[in-house]
């Protein structure tokens, strides 16, 4: 199993586990909360059979990934995915960012530049700004994140089965995009996750990414289901296509949060037809 050390904490490393499939130009998939790199297996499967070289990485806590009792800011999560990075020495990528994964994209492109990347992509994402502030009145209040780590603590297993729920829609697909075993499974990695990280993760969805999305100077694709009841396309998707040049929106129907499960081949359109441009 490889795996990249990103730092200590107290005897231990950091490691982040992480998988290298197939050949060809790179594209790095980073995950959503709460689960691992598992998340991307149909496009995986897509992308290799495609001729891209694909890897795949768990954040910090989550997945085969070291669980550390800090680090779950959107500054160290960036330099995570560089030193992931670096070690692979990847040039001329493409950064695809699910879910929280989004921000992951946004900061690192910001931080980092995009001299080792060609091409970025936001699925279902977190970008640009969740909380309602003075500034962006369409925000979430605070409150309704008060209440997800509340609902965490109290009882972490019945909290994500909910959540789960909602993440697929599963009231309107389950049985037709989406089976009861599918669910179950996501359930079982989100269920092993850290709990320090999954709570600290929370604190993070609120991180304003409204500087850094204006500096990303690559083609961008942004894909966003028109159903999605975690991450609503108006003050999300919607929102990073309208900050990022040369960015595209493609809205897929009926897509729910977890539409790279649910509305697969949809996705795999778009993100292929985008990664084949010149």
């Amino acid at each position: 199993m490889p795996f990249v050390t990103v730092g200590k904490e107290n005897s231990g490393n950091i490691n982040l586990y992480y998988e290298d499939h197939g050949a060809g130009k790179p594209v790095v998939l980073v995950h959503g909360w709460p689960l691992s790199g598992r998340s991307w297996e149909r496009q995986t499967a897509a992308l290799v059979a495609a001729g891209y070289r694909v890897i795949t990485y768990d954040r910090r806590g989550f997945g085969g990934s070291s669980q550390p009792t800090f680090g779950y800011e959107y500054n160290t999560l960036a330099k995570d995915l560089h030193l992931l990075v670096i070690k692979l020495d990847l040039r001329d990528a493409a950064l695809v960012g699910f879910s929280m994964g989004g921000g992951e994209v946004a900061r690192y492109l910001s931080t980092y530049g995009t001299d080792r990347f060609r091409k970025a992509a936001f699925i279902a994402a977190i970008p640009p700004y969740l909380l309602k502030a003075a500034d962006n009145p369409d925000g979430v209040v605070g409150s309704v994140f008060a209440g997800i780590k509340q609902g965490i603590v109290a009882d972490r297993p019945a909290f994500l089965s909910a959540f789960l729920a909602n993440f697929f829609n599963v009231d309107v697909l389950g049985g037709k995009r989406i089976s009861d075993q599918a669910v179950q499974a996501n359930w079982i990695v989100a269920v092993g996750a850290s709990l320090k990280g999954s709570l600290d993760c929370v604190d993070a969805w609120c991180t304003d990414f409204r500087k850094d999305l204006p500096k990303i100077d690559v083609p961008t694709l942004i894909i966003h289901g028109d159903s999605d009841r975690i991450l609503p396309i108006a003050i999300t998707g919607q929102r990073t296509h309208d900050m990022v040049k040369n960015s595209r929106l493609a809205v897929i129907k009926d897509g729910p949060h977890g539409l790279t499960w649910t509305h697969a081949e949809e996705v795999n359109r778009e993100l292929l037809g985008f990664l084949g441009q010149r």
